[in-house]
């Protein structure tokens, strides 16, 4: 008996040459539904439409064209189990040895803007993911195929096997299946999740984060290795449209490495606080070690470069800005892992490619990220919303008696937006739009406040201080006053907050509460 191959597509990338191949060269017979036997047909090809090989018709608008069992009992049949044997000849079902099917295109239907909702629930594939799921748990007995990348691997399993694919190639397709309806039935779940949330006004588990919570990801590349060379690593993407840094192009340097695109996640959620004046942010090992505004993107990141210039050497760079030729310049004065822009013009990439290990990588929307994050931990992982807080000093509460001038309120607002990125406990040194010391990651806020004033020094004079947490103690105020800061920013909320401000009074400091902190583990 000829094999049988069931094609049901909606992306038919590569599908006319797969299967005349399959027919021209492997003699299977086609059976085929909707567009996907509309396209064979086309092509010259011999196909059977499963309407006529059931005997039923497509019905419910196309909702129901494969659920029968002709089809089922075909994907399903086991040729080894007597009863099994017995069933198909009893009710004419013939083995189907092939099942080939991706699934209706829902993420790229709820990723385009002004779709309602109706139309997202009618690309919602229901046929498709039983076939999948069908044909993955009788892998034993035949090969199911979700990818178009994977059909050449599969014509050349028959060559090589008697024009029958191998155990291991079956399970491993099998495995892809069931992971290919797991990620789509997620993208499913969170949609309508969303939409409940947005039609209630509210979460729809009351504020709460879901009882059950998939996490998925398509392999992007393996990586040569995780933070240290003895870690294995990957880098995968959510979902099947491709997002974020998966949308990326490189335009030169090396491969980038787990730790690279760790700190430019950190340098991309920094970089999205600002998007008016011209800046630029340099990272290293996920802290920001210079973070400034400038009338230029050049000056932006001279600025920030010189904020701390030792711990540059070797940092990654985000630019809210195309990269200009001046930029470009200054950019090469100096070894840097990464850079990172919406853009580049072609004389800045000119002058860059004078580095060529320099990694350039373009990424035209720094400002969606993550909308939760995760840290996993022995036994499963913790999830949290992501820190989307839209600050304002509109919010804050002056709690002195001098009161800020515009010019310091907004210099203690472009403070607080580095300080929130800053690990805990941290203390930001600000004058000028620029950072001068910061404290980062240290056990106790003391030694944060000691560590980014000394490292701001004189220039410190006439600056501000952002506190990601509250000064439980009036010592650090005392400390940031006796080496010249002007103004200090923190959340507030402490049993103590009075002793700060009294001490503020008293050095004729301005000291303003935002009323939400920013911790960052």
């Amino acid at each position: 008996m000829r094999n049988l191959a069931l094609l049901s597509v909606s992306d038919k990338t590569g599908l006319i040459d797969f299967a005349r191949q399959l027919v021209e060269e492997f003699e299977f017979d086609l059976i085929s539904s909707g567009g996907t036997a509309t396209a064979l047909q086309a092509a010259g090809l011999q196909v059977t439409k499963v309407s006529d090989y059931t005997g039923f018709p497509e019905i419910l608008g196309g909702r129901v064209k494969t659920l029968h069992p002709l089809i089922h009992g075909g994907i399903l049949g086991r040729g080894d189990i007597a009863e099994d044997v017995a069933d198909m000849e009893r009710h004419n079902l013939r083995p189907i040895d092939l099942v080939v099917v991706n699934l209706y295109p829902f993420e790229e239907t709820i990723a385009r803007p002004g779709v309602k909702l109706a139309e997202a629930i009618e690309n919602i594939d229901i046929g498709g993911p039983t076939m999948l799921t069908a044909a993955a748990k009788n892998y034993a007995h035949l090969t199911v195929l979700c990818k178009s990348s994977q059909y050449d691997c599969y014509l050349e399993e028959l060559r090589q096997n008697e024009d029958k694919p191998s155990l291991e190639f079956r399970q491993t397709c099998a495995i892809e299946a069931f992971s290919h309806t797991a990620v789509y039935d997620q993208a499913i779940a969170s949609y309508l999740a969303q939409q409940a949330a947005t039609t209630s006004g509210s979460s729809p588990t009351g504020g709460m984060l879901p009882q059950q919570f998939v996490l998925s990801g398509q392999q992007v590349k393996p990586l040569r290795y995780g933070e240290n060379p003895h870690q294995p690593a990957s880098w995968y993407q959510t979902g099947t449209v491709s997002v974020g840094w998966a949308t990326a192009s490189q335009l030169q340097g090396k491969e980038l490495s787990y730790n690279n695109l760790v700190d430019l996640e950190a340098a991309r959620r920094i970089i999205a606080e600002f998007t008016d004046a011209p800046t630029a942010v340099v990272i290293k090992h996920t802290n920001p070690c210079g973070i400034a505004m400038g009338d230029t993107l050049a000056q932006a990141y001279e600025k920030a470069f010189g904020a701390d210039s030792i711990s540059a050497f070797g940092g990654i760079v985000a630019l809210n800005q195309d990269i200009d030729a001046a930029t470009a310049q200054a950019l090469t004065k100096t070894f840097l892992e990464c850079v990172v822009a919406p853009g580049c013009a072609p004389d800045a990439l000119g002058i860059l490619s004078n580095k060529p290990k320099l990694r350039v990588l373009l990424l035209p929307d720094l400002q969606t990220g993550p909308k939760q994050t995760v840290q996993v931990i022995a036994g499963g992982f913790v999830v949290q919303g992501a820190d989307e807080s839209v600050d304002s000093s509109d919010n804050w509460q002056v709690v002195t008696q001098k009161q800020p001038t515009p010019e310091q309120l907004a210099e203690l607002l472009f403070a607080w937006k580095a300080a929130k990125h800053v690990k805990s406990n941290a203390i930001v040194v600000t004058r000028d739009r620029t950072t001068l010391g910061i404290g980062a990651g240290q056990m106790n806020r003391v030694g944060a406040v000691k560590i980014a004033l000394e490292q701001a020094g004189e220039q410190a004079k006439g600056g501000v201080l952002a506190s990601d947490g509250f000064f439980p103690f009036d010592d650090s105020i005392r400390t940031a006053a006796a080496a010249g800061i002007e103004a200090v920013v923190q959340p507030g909320g402490s049993l103590r907050d009075q002793d700060s401000i009294q001490a503020a009074d008293e050095l004729g400091l301005v000291m303003v509460l935002t009323g939400i902190r920013h911790f960052l583990h």
